[in-house]
């Protein structure tokens, strides 16, 4: 199905979805605080709707995509109001602060992470100057701090991360199976399918332990083949980007391939325990419908987004021409806007 989606909004104009983005806003808004309400609970997370036995959706997944798409929107809208506090950053937090409120309600703190990095990464590549930016991150690291200092699991968590090897039975579990998973593997791994510890030992081994899996049956090789797919989709999105001719487009782009490339990063790094644990899947590898299908709608979107690139030969956008082309575009109109009047 996630292909299928793929192939569709690879052939939908990515400029189109600029006039549905508002749309979407106002119904994925209402989506978080109703999976909030009845949402099914797993793992201490609200995050799934249920629709009879078998059918389960997470709108916090749906999030991702369209704030991507109206953030895009409403930055390249603003033109050089960006670098300022009032048009710019003040609403900026309060936008992306309602959804980050509301995916840190269902105690997601990974897509919340994700969210907020892809949101400010877009925030600053339309214009916004450093202090700006590091006001923003700022923001964002004190709300992670309080969080993880005030729920008892998270603040162990850290603890965990410190030292995986203690408290293997109860804290540390899933961290130190996953540690030997990986370890296990050796160079070229136990074989495809011959994993031990998705037998039992390793929680969640499909959905966010799929990596340790992967370092277990295909060995370092197979983990650093994953890496470098992961390295050449930032590559080619971050290059997408600086191509594409139109504001909307590069911000979008942008947006995008953080968001992916992001979420690839928090879960290997989790599971090797380079970062504290938090489960989020590994795009387009993990099982699970939400993630396996926004993120290859993503993708169309971004393949579509390369339809519209023009000939090598015409420069690439760097974030000071388009930040420049923006503001030139929006004095244009408003010099346009007073002849007429």
């Amino acid at each position: 199905m996630g292909v299928i989606v793929m192939l569709i909004t690879m052939r939908i104009d990515y400029r189109q979805w600029r006039r549905y983005s508002i749309v979407g806003m106002v119904i994925i808004l209402p989506l978080l605080v109703i999976v909030l309400i009845f949402g099914r609970s797993a793992f201490g997370a609200s995050r799934w709707l249920t629709f009879g036995s078998f059918l389960s959706f997470q709108p916090s997944e749906l999030a991702k995509l369209i704030l991507a798409l109206y953030i895009a929107d409403w930055l390249a809208r603003k033109g050089n109001q960006v670098s300022t506090f009032l048009y710019g950053l003040a609403p900026f937090v309060i936008l992306v602060g309602v959804v980050l409120g509301l995916v840190l309600l269902e105690n997601d703190m990974g897509t919340t992470i994700i969210i907020a990095g892809f949101a400010t990464t877009m925030f600053f590549t339309a214009g916004a100057n450093i202090v700006q930016f590091l006001l923003a991150m700022a923001c964002g690291g004190l709300i992670f701090l309080v969080e993880a200092f005030s729920k008892g699991y998270r603040y162990l968590r850290l603890i965990g991360f410190l030292d995986p090897f203690k408290h293997v039975t109860d804290i540390n579990l899933q961290l130190y199976q996953s540690l030997l998973a990986l370890g296990s593997g050796g160079l070229f791994g136990l074989g495809l399918g011959a994993s031990r510890q998705k037998t039992g030992y390793l929680p969640l081994p499909f959905t966010d332990s799929i990596f340790a899996i992967l370092g277990e049956e295909l060995g370092y090789i197979g983990c650093g083949l994953v890496i470098f797919l992961f390295l050449f989709l930032a590559f080619r999105g971050f290059r997408l980007a600086r191509r594409t001719q139109d504001i909307y487009g590069a911000l979008l782009a942008t947006g995008i391939t953080t968001w992916l490339v992001l979420q690839a990063i928090i879960n290997m790094g989790a599971t090797t325990d380079s970062i504290p644990y938090t489960g989020v899947p590994l795009p387009f590898i993990s099982y699970g419908g939400s993630s396996v299908v926004i993120s290859l709608a993503a993708v169309g979107v971004l393949l579509n987004i390369s339809r519209y690139i023009q000939e090598p030969e015409t420069p690439a956008l760097s974030r000071r021409s388009i930040t420049a082309n923006l503001r030139k575009n929006v004095e244009g109109r408003w010099s346009s806007r007073r002849k007429e009047m």
